[in-house]
């Protein structure tokens, strides 16, 4: 048992004390809790393990009351830290990630909230306070405990019905709409939005990874739906390998009764020295005619393969659509360069899974790749596309609109362009990738913009563009910040 001192009270109340203590004689910190009651919930979670949640180092249920002494996370609330849109749709994820575990192993949080998730040093989430959570119990027709924080908390969770998962789906709802702000408001995280906090729990996400896979639908889905297969068809199947193919099943990840667990994508690997990454095509993944999987990025310093129950990946996403695969050997291919510069040089890998609709099929075992040696930290980048116009075209079919830049000739023909438009209002619309070689083929020195994504007469739209490298160990991708500053759109296109 470590000896420990007080530092200072964080947080006191009739029902709870919250301490600031150390070890003495040390500088290691600690959390320790004291709650009136016995909170077995505590005694469960002790059991846990997930990169997304405090460690907990003790846990004693007395006659009146439960002690708990769990990990100190230095970093900011998710409130009161200053995010990009990009930084908090990650964020947004990884706790999608940490509350499906929970749930899978019974457990409510029943008080998500922004001042409950913090932002460790280490760039990821931790999800904390669990002095409201539950088990269901299929007894109940309603929680004993009305616990929660009003705002955040569904009305069955003020005895209206005995609470689940889609209460948690509803306060992260409130969570996100509260810290997105005015980007609420775009059309994507609207809808997404309104479906988490529908006040019927039956009409709202069924599970968070319902969730989680809605968020890939507006960046890295986009990526991969307008992909062409003739584009596919150009690039090569090298294989660079560290390591071999292994499931790996995600802790917490059980199969659900009645419903048939997808098959593991096969040979996830890399595409020579492209950074493009190919695994065998799960047709019965997606829903409505769409495959759909989801991915995570690792990085080591040595060529070993990780470990996913003790190694955290550095970037994860997820793509919808057919337009990856590969119907030449039933492939699916994504380019993940770009991804991977944001990190150091090393040696990267990558798991991936199928995604199942809830109904017919349950997510996969993840699958991991072989490895990538990347050296490209220092590489320079692409130029940035420049001289961006709009070019429309009458053809027999009908109107042909096009996104066009002038220095096309600046880039060899395997480097991708992700075409993104949005409308008046600053919203996105639709985005689209395609190889030079292809823009080439297709002879207008641009990419389609299919008109049914221009369909309000009365608006305007632009789009931006970005080079994707093909070969990350000497170029990194042509910049694109975020937010975007205006001379990287394109002038506007009027449809009245």
């Amino acid at each position: 048992m470590m000896e420990l001192e007080n530092v200072r009270v964080i947080k006191q109340s009739g029902k709870s004390t919250v301490e600031l203590v150390k070890e003495k004689g040390k500088e290691t910190f600690f959390i320790r809790k004291t709650l009136a009651g016995k909170r077995y919930i505590y005694e469960k979670i002790f059991e846990l393990s997930h990169p997304y949640l405090p460690e907990l180092y003790e846990v004693n249920v007395g006659e009146d009351s439960t002690t708990v002494l769990e990990e100190y996370i230095e970093g900011e609330t998710f409130g009161s830290a200053a995010l990009s849109e990009k930084e908090m749709i990650k964020a947004f994820r990884e706790l999608c990630s940490v509350l499906g575990y929970l749930h899978e192993k019974d457990i409510i949080h029943r008080d998500i909230k922004p001042s409950n998730i913090i932002l460790a040093k280490d760039g990821h989430i931790r999800l904390i306070d669990f002095d409201a959570a539950r088990t269901p119990k299929e007894e109940l027709e309603q929680d004993t405990r009305l616990l929660g924080t009003r705002g955040y908390a569904p009305p069955e969770q003020y005895g209206f019905s005995q609470t689940d998962e889609r209460a948690d789906i509803y306060a992260l709802g409130i969570t996100m709409k509260q810290l997105l702000g005015d980007r609420a408001r775009k059309p994507h995280y609207r809808h997404i939005i309104q479906k988490c906090t529908n006040l019927n729990p039956d009409r709202r996400y069924r599970s968070i990874a319902q969730v989680k896979a809605a968020f890939s639908n507006k960046r890295y889905a986009a990526l991969a739906v307008c992909a062409s297969a003739a584009v596919i068809a150009g690039l090569g199947f090298a294989i660079a390998g560290f390591g071999k193919s292994e499931p790996v099943v995600e802790q917490g990840e059980t199969e659900l009764l009645g419903v048939e667990v997808l098959d593991a994508p096969e040979n996830p690997h890399w595409n020579g020295e492209s950074g493009i990454a190919i695994w065998g095509n799960v047709a019965e993944s997606g829903a409505d005619g769409e495959v759909a999987y989801e991915w995570r990025l690792y990085r080591k310093d040595t060529p070993e393969t990780p470990d996913p129950s003790k190694d955290k990946f550095m970037a994860e996403g997820g793509m919808r659509g057919n337009g990856g695969i590969n119907e030449e050997d039933n492939t699916y291919i994504m380019n993940l360069a770009e991804a991977m510069e944001e990190g150091e040089n090393g040696y990267y890998y990558f798991e991936v899974r199928a995604l199942g609709d809830g109904i017919r099929y349950e997510n996969s075992p993840y699958m991991m790749s072989d490895g990538f040696e990347y050296k490209g930290e220092n590489a320079p980048t692409l130029p940035k596309p420049e001289g961006l116009a709009w070019k429309m075209f009458e053809t027999e079919a009908g109107r042909r609109y096009y996104a066009t830049w002038s220095n096309l000739d600046d880039y060899d023909d395997a480097t991708s362009f992700n075409v993104t438009v949005y409308d008046k209002d600053g919203n996105y619309v639709m985005n689209n990738i395609w190889e030079k070689e292809y823009i080439m083929e297709k002879g207008e020195n641009g990419i389609m913009i299919n008109g049914e994504f221009l369909s309000d007469l009365s608006g305007k739209y632009r789009f931006t563009v970005q080079a994707l490298t093909a070969s990350p160990n000497e170029y990194k991708s042509s910049p694109m910040p975020d937010p975007v500053p205006e001379e990287y759109f394109s002038p506007w296109f009027y449809r009245y």
